[in-house]
């Protein structure tokens, strides 16, 4: 028993930290698909349904430099199997002590929070299994049943996340410079800024003409047209940037700084993406309402708010429409 708890433990150790399938002990392949944690538990599934007799766990630790090692291991995962724990539990829990990482923060698979917390049973589809990051297991609507669609649908939501996030920056930015840094931008307000290019004088890019300076809305329009759709036609067809990337997380030049690199790393940032992302996107719908409820901008909205919370609120303006073209 302890010899055959040894392979598993030796088993555990080796598909955690290899990227390259390998044979096991008595000849299971595993193969690192990017999270090591998800890797060591469905390996640790395949080889605990094989039987090693006494002989074979003892022919593994006589080859292995750190028997000693392996048999304390197996000894202690003997005490935990005969507590409750199972096989594959105590493989993600030393996984997990081990090296950390996305997959032990119960972000993807069906151990995740969800969106009902302990009431979520039954009301998860089955199609949401945890693969992708920000699944929380809502989909009332069933918009995601068909694959081809749900990644479709993820896709879209990634982008336009990634524009929301950069529009709200952008909205926010030129009115906070102007309000508390005294910068003299001549319209920092988001949805009048763009009418300075029919102005005389045009735009000027932060109030500075060394930095952008428009004056033709047919330059903008085409330089537009010509940026972006070149960047998505590479987005999505591949360019000097690479051929065969992936769509939404291509790597390689579009990531300088590596942060992808680690697979637990980049598992846990796909999280934080969608999740500012979808903050950004009801920010921005709340930009527009607010736009249109007050005919300001969100800094002056959001301090004459602080300064009058009872009488300037949403519930005091829903009515209002004082936006002016």
């Amino acid at each position: 028993s302890v010899a055959v708890n040894c392979a598993l433990a030796a088993g555990v150790a080796y598909m955690s930290f290899s990227s390259q399938p390998e044979q096991i002990g008595a000849g299971v392949a595993v193969r690192n698909t990017g999270s090591m944690v998800n890797s060591a538990v469905r390996g640790v599934q395949s080889l605990a349904a094989k039987k090693i007799s006494v002989e074979q766990g003892r022919a593994i630790l006589s080859q292995s430099p750190k028997a000693d090692l392996l048999v304390k291991t197996g000894a202690i995962t003997n005490k935990l199997v005969k507590s409750g724990m199972s096989i594959p539990e105590i493989a993600q829990q030393v996984t997990c002590q081990k090296i950390g990482g996305a997959a032990c923060q119960e972000w993807y698979g069906p151990d995740r929070a969800l969106w009902l917390g302990p009431f979520s049973e039954g009301a998860v589809p089955s199609y949401l299994t945890g693969e992708f990051p920000g699944d929380y297991g809502w989909d009332t609507q069933g918009l995601s049943a068909d694959p081809t669609t749900f990644a479709a649908y993820r896709e879209t939501e990634v982008i336009h996340a990634r524009w929301a996030m950069l529009g709200t920056l952008g909205c926010v930015t030129p009115e906070l410079l102007a309000k508390y840094s005294g910068v003299p931008i001549a319209e920092p307000v988001w949805f009048k800024a763009g009418s300075q290019i029919f102005a005389e004088g045009g735009l000027d890019y932060l109030g500075n003409p060394s930095l952008v300076h428009a004056q033709s809305i047919l330059a903008i329009l085409a330089c537009q047209v010509i940026l972006m759709g070149g960047a998505e036609a590479y987005r999505v067809n591949g360019g000097p940037a690479g051929e065969g990337l992936d769509a939404i997380n291509p790597g390689g030049a579009f990531d300088p700084l590596g942060l992808a690199d680690d697979p637990d790393t980049f598992a846990e940032l796909k999280v934080k993406e969608i999740k500012n992302g979808r903050l950004a996107m009801f920010s921005m719908l709340g930009f527009y309402v607010q736009a249109i409820s007050t005919g300001k901008g969100p800094v002056e909205n959001w301090a004459e708010h602080i300064a009058d919370p009872s009488g300037v609120n949403g519930l005091t303006l829903a009515t209002a429409t004082k936006f002016t073209p």
